[in-house]
């Protein structure tokens, strides 16, 4: 073989097995979680309902969590 059969060889070896590397990745899929401005009105909802009921400490942790779980509204 010689010299020049030999480096294209080599560089079809490596074309095919770099190949894939440059493969462009699928798009990601769509979230489907609300928006941060989203959360954080509903977090202030709870604290605010929290505060109006005066909770504090684990209470205050519990009902916030409760609160969070259902959108902003008051557990029943």
């Amino acid at each position: 073989m010689t010299r020049s059969s030999i480096v294209a060889a080599v560089l079809l070896a490596l074309a095919i097995g770099v190949g894939p590397a440059w493969a462009e990745d699928p798009a990601p899929a769509p979230k489907a979680t609300t928006s941060s401005a989203s959360k954080k009105a509903i977090s202030k909802a709870c604290s605010d309902q929290a505060n109006a009921k005066g909770l504090h400490g684990k209470e205050r942790r519990k009902f916030r969590a409760e609160c969070k779980a259902h959108g902003g509204k008051a557990p029943e």
